[in-house]
This record gives C-alpha cells, structure tokens and sequence, in this order.
C-alpha cells in the first residue's frame, strides 16, 4: 500500500516542534501542496501548515476545471496560454484519474461579440501553443449539428459552433494528493494550525513561525514555534494579511468572488460543456456537465469581506440564472431547483480600473525585506509549476541568507506521478481499475461503484476496498442510492488527515454538492463513525456535525435573500 503509515497528528506536533526546518509553508491550498511536495522531493527539509483542510479555501470552490485558458488569447497573454496548455498536458500525465478530457461547445450568435470565423482561427492558435498535443483536435461543428448537440439550446440566430477540448478535475483531491506525496517524501504536514506570529531574530529577520491548534477549544491553545531558515506564504485570499502582520503593509491582493451554481443533469442534459456569453455583461461562463448533476458558473465581482464568509447571495444566483434563460430559454430553471452553490476568492493582484475579469490570472512572487516569500495569483492549472518557481525562490534566498539547505537536489515532478496515478493503466483504462476495485471487494460491490472509486482514488481504491473488505458494514453505501461506501470514512481518517464531518463532506467526497440534499441525511453516519476513530466525545462529535451543518446553510443563505427580494417586489 502507498501509505504505510496512518496520520498522527500528535506525532506531527512533536516533530514541529524539536526539528529545524529548511523551510516552512503557510497554505494547504493547491499552490503551497506543490510547493511542499516539489520542495520535498528535493531534499529540503520541510514544514507544510495549514489553518483550516487541505483545499478549505480557494482549491475546492473553483471551476474544477484545468484548462490552458482560451479567452486569455483575447487578452493577448499568450505566455498564460501557453503555461497553462503545457500544464494541462502534464496533469494529464502525473494524475489521469483525477484530470479527464472534456469537450467544449462554444455556441456562436449572430449578436455575439466573437465571429465564428475568428474562434476557428483562435482554436488553431490555442492548439498550436499546446504543440498540437490537446486531448483531442477541434472541429467546427453547423447551426444543425450544435442543435443536435444540445437540442435545448436557443437556436434563433445560431451560426454554428467549435467543439474543442480542455479537462475537468475534482480540485479538492488533487490538492489533497499533491500533499498527501509531499507527506510520503518526508514533509511535516500539520492541518488546522493557524500561523499566530512570524518569528524574527537579528536584523528582524523571519526565522520561523509560531502556530495555534485550532482543534484545541480549551480556553489557552497549545501552540508550537516551528524554526526554519525560509518561510513562504502560499495563503490565497489570506496572503495579504499574513504579509501585514509582519513589517510589510500590504495591499497586493484584488480579491474576486466566483460562484457556481449545481441543478439536476435531467433539467439541462449536456454531453459537453457549454461555453456562454452572459447576455449583460458578455462575461464568458460555463454549463458543466457532472454526472447526474450539471453545475454553472462563474461570477466574477469584487469582495471585500472576511474569505471565510464568502458565499452566494441573491444577486450571484439571479445573474447566472439570467444567463441559462439566454441560452436555454425552454428550461425556465427555477431557483428551488438548485441543490448546492459555493463561492470561491481569486487572489488576483491588484489592478486599479479594470473590470474583474479582466485582471490578468499571472501570479507573483513577492520577497519582503523581513524575509517572508509571497506567491500569488496564478489559477488551477499551473499551481503545480507555480510551487516549483517559488520553492527556487526560497532556495535562493537561503543561499544568500547564508543558510543554505543541506541537500537540494533537481527533480522535475511534472514527471512523477500522483499517488492514484501510480500504477494507472499506459491507456487510460479506468474499467481496469474497477474491475481490480471489484475483485478486492469479493464481489460484495458494483461494478459502477468500483468505477466511482477508481475515478476518485485511482489505484489506491484497490487498497481502500481491499481493507474495507474486512468488515463488510464497511462495503455499505452512506446513503441508500449513492455510491459513497462507510469504508471512504476510514481511509479519510486513516490516511487522508480528515479531522472533521466537512472535511469528509466537502473535500474527502463531493456529498455537499453532489447529494440532493447536501448529505445532511449522512451526518450521524459519517459523525459516528469518525467519531470511533478519533476518540470524540459526545460534545466533540455534535461539534463536528454542526459545524458542517452552518456549513450547508451557509451555501444556502441566498435562498432567504431571495425569498425577501421577492416579498419586497
């Protein structure tokens, strides 16, 4: 099995607390994982620290998509389309069960401001700077075919449309597996650790930083100081703040917010992804099609507030309700149809005088006189080669600090795979893997069961199943109709640092957007059972459930906006 040993929190703790670092990374988001698993593979001795789960913030509420960014053509970034495509192509390579092709109808209207000639053109250029190498070659589809395409489709005005290919990912575990192989490679991974001070010494200089438990809700948290002769801060939409809190103001950050929506596949049923022009403002916008479900987004607005507050309101949902309406006028989606939204923060760096979608995706590396190593900006795609660039950054200022690491050796971990992908079929050949699930399992599960696993896990099901396997209550669903096994629970806590019911829910497994009814219906199930494996009490355990509960209305809180909206009118 790849991990031979189960999460220990404590152990962690003590480890953090007596070793000396090379460097220490604030953010478990997508950017600071790559930057811990390449930083690890190196050599360097590494902390990784992280105030909330894995992907909390940024990495599980995006567009779930990794593309190489056709509408920055428009922006003139070719350097962007071309980082993003050759990033793609890797993803592909490194985690093919969790990066999957997917196509992209991109319907053209007589009054839209892009001409179908001038995308056919576009798409020659995109797939020229991915070397001709995209998962599969565009083609230029008529008004009859994208008809046939999508039959709910407006057709009124309809020349035609490219059909082209990026892919679709599930941002939360591919996140989550970047850590998980930085963790096997030797990084001390410590999540729900809040950084409360950098720690400085001669000339002021951040040597370190000192962290809160934030499971721990006695009255004084323990903490830990944790001694490193680098300190980057991969924090996101928090990557200001921790800049601020030592000798540096900063205001390097635009924050904007992107809200998706998520309806039934049988009120809008695609094969592909349907690329609009939003009838207001003609932002660009996808309806995404996601198994029995299709989700559409995004919004692009500034937002000033706290990060963890972030969430959908009224206006979100009326915007991209609007924009179904414009392209599927037969469909009348009603607002009680949608089953779940989030709402996610672009780090995007400050640009005065531009609308929110156009501020440039580019992201920054930032080194502060104290010390401190900033990145931010960037998107999906590229966190993985954004991780590399600002771990060469810190290694660098090591070197000139007069610190520098003891063993930094090269690596290129666009060529190693992720921890599902080792093993994975040369052809891509998931019904492989499930059968493999299938056998582990003794036959006590479905075959679409074993597909889901092996779509979410990749080979790493085979072991999940294989212990599950022990205890048949362990092969059964957590909710009747859906493919989620009691045995997901144990491997989330066993190997995967799940520590609360949300983590599990939101990031572990997609209940919270996936199930009609978010998954409240699995709480006891899944609180229960965690609660065996960590040792919660009572009061812990109702914690944890509640917790995830304010989750869920948190995510439904526009529903109320709306319904005043309404009464007002």
């Amino acid at each position: 099995m790849y991990y031979d040993n189960p999460y220990d929190r404590g152990v962690v703790w003590e480890r953090l607390g007596h070793e000396v670092f090379d460097l220490v990374i604030i953010g478990g988001g997508a950017i600071g994982a790559g930057a811990a698993r390449d930083a690890a593979l190196r050599g360097l001795k590494v902390a990784l620290v992280e105030a909330d789960d894995t992907a909390s913030g940024t990495s599980s509420r995006s567009s779930k998509l990794i593309h190489g960014g056709l509408r920055y053509l428009e922006q003139g970034d070719l350097a962007l389309v071309f980082e993003s495509v050759s990033e793609r192509r890797t993803m592909m390579q490194i985690a093919p069960h969790l990066v999957r092709p997917l196509g992209f109808l991109f319907p053209i209207y007589a009054s839209d401001p892009v001409r179908l000639a001038t995308l056919r053109l576009g798409l020659i250029v995109y797939e020229g700077l991915a070397l001709f190498r995209s998962p599969k070659r565009h083609k230029t589809l008529s008004a009859a075919e994208v008809a046939e395409e999508v039959p709910l489709l407006r057709r009124a005005g309809l020349h035609g449309g490219p059909l082209y290919w990026d892919c679709m990912t599930d941002d939360a575990r591919l996140t989550l597996e970047t850590v998980l192989d930085a963790r096997q490679a030797g990084a001390a991974v410590l999540t729900y650790g809040r950084v409360t001070e950098l720690l400085r010494g001669e000339g002021r200089r951040i040597q370190g930083v000192k962290v809160a438990d934030v499971l721990d809700r006695s009255g004084t948290p323990r903490t830990v100081e944790i001694r490193a002769s680098a300190v980057i801060n991969a924090t996101g939409p928090w990557s200001d703040r921790i800049r601020s809190s030592g000798d540096q103001v900063s205001h390097q950050l635009r924050l904007t917010k992107g809200v998706h929506i998520v309806v039934p596949a049988a009120r809008i049923p695609l094969q592909h992804t349907v690329v609009c022009f939003h009838p207001k403002d003609q932002r660009v916008l996808f309806c995404i099609p996601w198994g029995d479900q299709v989700y559409i987004g995004t919004t692009d607005t500034d937002y000033e507030g706290d990060p963890r507050d972030v969430a959908a309101d009224a206006a979100d949902i009326a915007y991209l309700l609007q924009a179904v309406d414009a392209y599927f006028p037969e469909v009348h989606l009603r607002p009680d149809e949608i089953t779940a939204t989030w709402a996610g923060l672009r780090p995007l760096i400050r640009a005065e005088g531009v609308a929110p979608s156009q501020v440039s995706r580019e992201h920054v590396i930032t080194t502060d006189p104290d010390g401190l190593i900033s990145i931010a900006g960037g998107k999906l795609t590229t966190a993985r080669r954004m991780g590399a660039e600002v771990v060469d950054e810190a290694v660098e200022w090591m070197k000139k600090s007069g610190n520098p690491p003891a063993t930094s050796r090269s690596v290129n971990t666009g060529q190693l795979p992720l921890p599902g992908a080792v093993g994975w079929p040369a052809d891509d050949d998931g019904t492989e893997v499930a059968q493999k699930v299938l056998e582990a399992a003794g036959g006590h599960l479905e075959l679409p069961t074993c597909r889901y696993l092996a779509d979410r896990y990749g080979t790493l099901a085979i072991d999940l199943v294989r212990e599950a396997a022990d205890d048949r209550r362990l092969l059964q669903p957590i909710l009747p109709g859906r493919p989620e096994i009691v045995g997901q629970i144990d491997w989330a806590v066993r190997y995967e640092m799940a520590l609360t019911v949300t983590d599990f829910m939101a990031r572990r497994t997609q209940l919270f957007f996936r199930d009609a009814d978010q998954g409240l219906g699995a709480i006891p199930t899944v609180a229960g059972r965690m609660a065996e494996l960590l040792g919660w009490s009572d009061e812990q355990a109702r914690h944890s459930a509640n917790a995830y509960r304010d989750e869920v209305a948190r995510s439904r809180q526009w529903r109320s906006q709306l319904s005043l909206t309404s009464a007002g009118a």
